[in-house]
């Protein structure tokens, strides 16, 4: 007598990640490396976006996300150098490219360091920051920079880079404190369609043996 029993059997194959992940990795470094170099992630973004032919036309645009206040912490306050009275903003956006929403940041600032002029155009438009207080001729003071993307990665994260850095002006007068989360659209068509690990199930028939024979 046959008697079978149907099971799936999950067997974990990796798909084609190496050369992908590879370029990913290479990419995200390339990235890192960039934002370090640079005063405003707007630019690098901008000129990231057109060399990699993200969106045609290559122009980054802030999509505002509006009354989700964070008030400035103490510490935030203290590393701004304002005053207990004085009136922080707190600016969220999402840098896109296209359609691709490229970063994230969270920016508290101080806009009696900027001319009206530049407050108005923060309040009521999408300009990125970073474009908005260009003239001010700023520098970038890196406070923390983490990739996110391990080295041992077997698929490539949502995130990729996350940095905190002050904004000053020549005289080193700090005015803005950001937080920014790049995500891996970034990295364009390295990025697309990756599906990191793959899971495939087979069906077996277990073949159960013969019972043994009566005892005669």
């Amino acid at each position: 007598m046959r008697v079978g029993v149907w099971a799936a059997i999950a067997l974990w194959a990796p798909s084609a990640t190496a050369a992908p992940l590879a370029g990913a990795q290479a990419l995200v470094g390339q990235l890192d490396t960039d934002l370090a170099a640079h005063p405003s992630a707007t630019a690098v973004l901008r000129q990231w976006c057109a060399d990699r032919h993200l969106a045609d036309p290559p122009t980054i645009v802030a999509q505002r996300r509006v009354g989700d206040d964070k008030p400035a912490t103490a510490a935030i306050r203290a590393q701004l150098h304002a005053a207990p009275d004085e009136p922080i903003r707190y600016r969220r956006v999402a840098l896109a490219c296209g359609r691709r929403v490229l970063s994230r940041a969270d920016n508290w600032y101080r806009p009696g360091q900027l001319t009206a002029a530049m407050n108005a155009e923060l309040d009521t438009t999408n300009h990125p920051f970073g474009a908005v207080v260009k003239s001010l001729n700023f520098h970038r003071q890196a406070l923390e920079s983490k990739v996110l993307m391990r080295p041992d990665a077997t698929s490539i994260p949502a995130e990729i880079i996350r940095n905190k850095a002050l904004l000053e002006t020549p005289d080193g007068t700090p005015f803005s404190l950001v937080v920014e989360t790049y995500s891996s659209a970034a990295l364009g068509d390295a990025a697309d369609g990756h599906a990191g690990r793959q899971v495939k199930s087979i069906s077996v028939e277990l073949i159960a043996p013969p019972p043994p024979p009566p005892p005669r």
